[in-house]
């Protein structure tokens, strides 16, 4: 029977702007690189915290350090995130991240190394840790309406598959979601070459379409400028041509599947920024999986489905991520990290409605509480986007 999402709900955990959220939690975020020794050692130190190490923050300028600063602000506000420790080697800029954190209600405390040193940051930091970690203990999951979801998606490792089972069963559940209310987002702006006309089509009004073709031609103002004239070097990958994609359209009509037949585009929105309402958004992005899977968590959704043909292995360290594969070789060889076999598709054993909800029986186990296979494989690939080089 197919699933009815009329009256449909999750378990999710309410915060304080409102937000509905399916994981709990503490994180210990550095502001920079210089940082990471002193946030791993207070996850060391308290149990049940999560330290998100990365490699950059410093002498970044411009766009690049606002997307800096709002990928990391967003990573903090993420309502699978119940509470943050904010550590950098300037006091100045932990507490920037910090407040802009803050401005959700979220409990939040900030450090600076510089004056301290990493023993007395990591006391300090660890004291705060704990008391959110208890805290964070407390709080109890509550019954939340399908429209307080947000929901996103990216496919990886691509094949031939991919296009005809795993990207149109995610975009058979988005279809249903999308008449539901909920919030969406698709990106993955090189993924869209040759295929741009069909997203221009489909989005509500002249002046979305006209958003989106602004940042698709940004992009290809970029290779231009640096003389590159195809992207044959990455994309196809030597992994989507191994799965028998020959051209970058040819992945790109794949890639749209994800969105059905029924989603019409209500925004664009550039990296890491969050959506203003319901619906479906396209988010300027890359398509480097860790990159756009960051991005979505720092925009603030909740659940991520990721339709993969040769299995792309990744996780995040907040968002759970949910592997959808339709290639039957990689769901018997990898089947560890696949989470919904659709591969049934091929064998016509089943049908793409079948699938679609497959895709959401999952997407609300996940919701619920279950852990992804990423999350139980310990995947918190964490990479942030980077437009410029360092000053």
């Amino acid at each position: 029977m197919a699933i009815d999402l009329s009256n449909t709900s999750f378990w999710g955990y309410r915060r304080e702007n409102g937000r509905a959220g399916v994981r709990n939690h503490v994180i210990i975020l550095p502001v920079d690189d210089l940082s990471n020794a002193a946030c791993e050692s207070v996850a060391n130190n308290i149990k049940g915290t999560l330290a998100i190490p990365h490699p950059y923050g410093r002498l970044q300028f411009g766009a690049d350090l606002d997307l800096h600063f709002r990928t990391l602000i967003g990573t903090g506000s993420n309502p699978n995130v119940a509470a943050v420790v904010v550590i950098g080697i300037e006091d100045i800029w932990a507490k920037k991240v910090a407040d802009g954190i803050a401005a959700t209600g979220k409990p939040v405390a900030s450090f600076g190394i510089e004056l301290h040193g990493d023993i007395d940051t990591v006391a300090r930091a660890s004291r705060a840790a704990k008391e959110f970690v208890q805290a964070a203990s407390a709080l109890r999951r509550v019954e939340c309406p399908l429209k307080d979801l947000w929901v996103s998606t990216k496919c990886g490792e691509s094949d031939t598959t991919s296009g005809c089972a795993g990207n149109p069963s995610v975009g058979n559940a988005y279809d249903k979601l999308y008449a539901q209310g909920v919030t969406l987002v698709f990106g993955e702006t090189t993924e869209i070459t040759g295929g741009e006309s069909l997203v221009v089509k489909r989005c509500r009004t002249p002046q979305i379409a006209d958003q989106f073709m602004a940042m698709f031609n940004r992009y290809q103002d970029l290779i231009n400028l640096h003389k590159t004239s195809d992207l044959s070097d990455s994309q196809p990958t030597k992994g989507n041509i191994a799965g028998g994609l020959t051209t970058i359209e040819e992945k790109a009509l794949g890639n749209i599947q994800k969105i059905g037949k029924k989603c019409i585009v209500d925004g664009v929105l550039d990296k890491a920024e969050s959506p203003t309402g319901p619906g479906l958004w396209y988010m300027d992005s890359s398509s480097a999986a860790a990159e756009m899977v960051t991005l979505v968590a720092a925009a603030g959704f909740a659940v991520h489905l990721f339709p993969t043909g040769q299995c792309n292995v990744i996780g995040n360290p907040i968002l759970p991520v949910i592997k959808i594969c339709g290639n039957p070789r990689t769901v018997r060889t990898m089947k560890e990290h696949i989470d919904v076999d659709v591969s049934g598709l091929l064998r016509r054993e089943i049908n793409m409605d079948q699938a679609g909800d497959r895709v959401l029986e999952c997407m609300f186990a996940t919701a619920n509480g279950r852990l992804t296979n990423a999350e139980v494989l310990g995947h918190r690939e964490f990479v942030l986007t980077r437009l410029y080089e360092s000053a």
